[in-house]
């Protein structure tokens, strides 16, 4: 390692609309440093060709209004995961004027060594070494002027929950500069970079960390370089790279990547005072109390409880309850459909009616189901959600339940997308991308459409279960938690792909900052409302034409023998299991009337219980599961899970009436 002849400083001049992004370790403060940089003035989108999210905001650095951007969590800029490969795209594709790179002060390492591999891009970057707080509380005291030498960039403390060093840091963006450290290899690596490094110059990140990248079997950057590169270009680079694997026992990049990490854990050594004053405090009590192997499962089962509550409860009952039957119900939805009836008196326009305001409308149905249902379930969900991320207690969650999950070929990660589908499957299908693999990610989605029912459905069902006791009650649970284990085990056998190894890095208690949990919970709320909004009306409106052309009439008939013959259920259950397609609350509400009514005894009461459970996700579901997984996908699972719940609910109508069982 060495630095470069200094010849003068050169300030980095931001321009109208310049690129700042936000790049850092996962779980070091980058959203709320996006937060305390930005506002509320957030657009959350997918980053093209993929389903990782990526957030984007103003903010004003030197009276300058400039774009941020609040990359995925990465470990390394040699990507290994899908976040990963977000972050290194876009320094690589976007033209960023300048990085800021969000460092935990307790653990330095692992950020300079990404320091080290933004600093071979030739990028400007300004290091905020956030937590600072909680450093010193674990005897750890960093020089930050000291660092920033080292670096040839600026280096600057911040706590970011308490806006601490958020000026300073907003400052030190027009201060900053390309590093001129540069990392000295091993020679063969040296040797071969200087080889190719000049067929990939040009670009908006420096030719020798491309270099670099190509040299490490960096696979994530074929199709850059199949656009970027001739054929012959590329034949050079592939051969340069096996021939420097060839005079390793180990992979290049793990060479490259110790390389990186000794240099950090010397600068570490220069720039990083221990005291050994350690201070345990509340929450450090409090995090241990959370992974201890007895009291940690009270504080789970707590958690979950409290986190039902607040969604099921609150969101779902209370808020639903307003706005669907009072507002929606008295104010808004007659006033459509007084006002689309003015609108359109004569008697040809009555289709045109039927399809905004009518049974299947796409201004009442539509909108009464995404704002006044889903919505208060979604944003009762992110409030939560915010709580639980700020305070550090979701990474000891998924510990706390890896072990169930691994069982069915996943991880601990899972547990949260399975915890928000008993509030809503539709945003649960969509928090499956905190799975580090698409084959995890359709695995979680499988296990939510077959088997969670959303808060709506499960106050349904638990309502008819009270009636048949808790004998029914067990046998309803055992056998949809029983057939979601067997489905996940032999899925993760037969679905292509790997899984990913469950590495969590632990954060520490926080108290969390409710204005950082405002803000997020704004942000995501508008991504919903103009990513998710527009899938409820489409859905509508395809359940509209099936029932113009009389195909849900087809529907009734046709499955109508299923549900008499093999379930033992009356002919009007039918109904339920096609209504429950648009809304699955209204699904098991069918069959609680038909218990209502008489037409449905005990066993009868289990059977349609276990069977719609099972069904197929609602309308709104299997579009976003198109949207994550694509139709293909979306398609192959309908076909699977319909066939599935009848012939499961058909084999315990068997085995109860068989064995002659009362309730």
């Amino acid at each position: 390692m060495r630095p470069a002849p200094d010849k003068g400083f050169k300030p980095l001049v931001l321009g109208e609309g310049e690129k700042i992004a936000l790049v850092g370790n996962p779980n070091v403060g980058k959203s709320v440093i996006f937060g305390a940089l930005t506002g509320r003035y957030v657009t959350v989108s997918n980053y093209p060709g993929t389903t990782v999210e990526v957030s984007r905001g103003a903010a004003k650095i030197e009276g300058r209004k400039v774009e941020i951007i609040d990359t995925p969590g990465a470990g390394s800029l040699v990507p290994m995961s899908e976040d990963e490969r977000v972050t290194r795209d876009i320094l690589l594709n976007e033209y960023v004027g300048c990085v800021i790179q969000v460092a935990d002060s307790k653990n330095l390492e692992r950020s300079i060594s990404m320091s080290l591999q933004i600093s071979e891009m030739g990028l400007p970057f300004v290091v905020a070494l956030n937590m600072t707080d909680e450093a010193s509380s674990r005897g750890i005291e960093v020089d930050a002027e000291a660092l920033a030498r080292l670096l040839g960039a600026p280096a600057v403390k911040t706590v970011a929950t308490r806006q601490k060093g958020i000026d300073k840091l907003r400052e030190s963006v027009s201060k900053t500069r390309p590093s001129q450290l540069r990392i000295e290899y091993d020679a063969p690596i040296e040797a071969a970079v200087s080889r190719i490094e000049h067929k990939l110059e040009g670009h908006h990140i420096s030719a020798r960390s491309l270099a670099l990248m190509f040299l490490a079997g960096d696979q994530s950057l074929v199709e850059w370089a199949k656009e970027n590169l001739s054929k012959a270009d590329l034949d050079i680079i592939e051969r340069e790279y096996h021939e420097l694997q060839a005079k390793y026992r180990e992979p290049p990049s793990y060479v490259m990547a110790q390389a990186r990490w000794k240099i950090a854990e010397e600068m570490v050594g220069k720039a990083v005072r221990r005291t050994g004053a350690i201070r345990p405090g509340a929450a450090r009590v409090i995090g241990e109390l959370m992974m201890h192997r007895v009291w940690g499962w009270f504080v789970l089962v707590g958690i979950l409880f409290v986190t039902y509550e607040f969604v099921g409860r609150l969101g779902a009952q209370i808020l639903v309850g307003f706005l669907e039957k009072k507002l929606f119900g008295h104010f808004i939805n007659p006033a459509l459909r007084a006002a689309v009836g003015w609108l359109m008196p004569w008697s040809f326009a009555g289709i045109v009616r039927d399809a905004l305001v009518g049974d299947y409308g796409m201004l009442t149905v539509a909108l009464t189901y995404s704002v006044a249902i889903i919505l208060p379930i979604v944003a009762t969900f992110f409030i939560i959600f915010g709580v639980l991320e700020d305070t550090g207690y979701l990474p000891r969650l998924a510990v706390m339940s890896n072990r169930f999950f691994k069982s069915m070929g996943l991880n601990g990660k899972a547990v949260l997308p399975m915890v928000l589908g008993l509030g809503c499957g539709t945003m649960a299908a969509l928090t499956s991308r905190i799975m580090e693999t698409r084959k995890e990610r359709i695995l979680v989605i499988l296990l939510l459409a077959l088997g969670v029912p959303c808060s709506a459905q499960l106050g349904v069902i638990l309502g008819m279960l009270h009636d048949v006791g808790i004998a029914g009650t067990l046998v309803w649970v055992g056998v949809v938690v029983g057939v979601m284990f067997v489905v996940g085990y032999i899925s993760a056998r037969i679905i292509p792909g790997r899984g990913e190894e469950f590495i969590l890095e632990l954060p520490p208690v926080r108290m969390p900052q409710m204005s950082n949990i405002l803000i997020k919970t704004v942000a995501r709320i508008e991504w919903y409302l103009k990513e998710a909004v527009p899938l409820f009306i489409l859905g509508t409106f395809v359940l509209f034409v099936l029932d113009r052309s009389g195909l849900l009439t087809y529907l009734e008939a046709a499955t109508a023998p299923i549900v008499k013959g093999w379930l033992n259920l009356p002919g009007k259950a039918t109904e339920a299991f096609i209504i429950g397609f648009l809304r699955r609350d209204y699904g098991a509400a069918g069959l609680y009337a038909l218990r209502q009514a008489g037409q449905l005894d005990d066993i009868g009461v289990i059977v349609g219980l276990v069977t719609i459970t099972l069904f197929v996700p609602c309308i709104a579901n299997f579009f976003i599961i198109i949207k994550e997984l694509g139709l293909k996908a979306a398609l192959l699972m309908s076909a699977f899970i319909f066939p599935f719940a009848f012939f499961v609910g058909g084999l315990l109508n068997l085995a109860l009436r068989g064995f002659h069982v009362k309730f």
